[in-house]
């Protein structure tokens, strides 16, 4: 019982710092493609994000992801800064409103003004091209399960 709460305990604090980190989302660098919503979301929607998601390289394919999984470019996967891994996320291209539930396995990105790495086919699901990046919204759709 005590497990179970201190769980749920631990996946309330990663969904209020998920929501603090939107709200102090920096700007993206001059070369980067200025983002209209790379600003904080909108008051009340707690554990909503906007802005950048960039898609991983293919070097990267089948090497260790800071989970510990190995990195599959063909699977529904991303990369966050902050929440914990084995949270699924709702990511939607606001150009053309497609959406794709990812998984977080992998710590990212580091630059600037970007919120979510992707994979090649999460970008795929989206309608992204393969080198690109685009303007995304980001929800948690389910907290991480709890660890046993």
């Amino acid at each position: 019982m005590k497990i179970r709460t201190a769980s749920a305990a631990l996946a309330t604090l990663a969904l209020v710092a998920f929501a603090a980190q939107a709200q102090t989302t920096p700007a993206a660098p001059a070369a980067a493609p200025a983002p209209s919503a790379a600003t904080p979301a909108p008051a009340g929607a707690a554990g909503v994000e906007n802005g950048l998601a960039a898609v991983y390289s293919d070097k990267l394919h089948g090497r260790k992801t800071a989970s510990g999984q190995v990195y599959d470019r063909n699977k529904l996967t991303t990369a966050h800064k902050t929440l914990p891994f084995g949270t699924k996320v709702k990511v939607t291209n606001v150009k053309n409103d497609k959406s794709v539930v990812l998984l977080v396995n992998d710590r990212g990105p580091t630059q600037a003004g970007r919120v979510l790495d992707i994979s090649p086919a999460a970008a795929k699901a989206l309608g992204i091209s393969a080198r690109g990046m685009a303007e995304v919204r980001v929800e948690v759709a389910e907290a991480a399960p709890a660890k046993k």
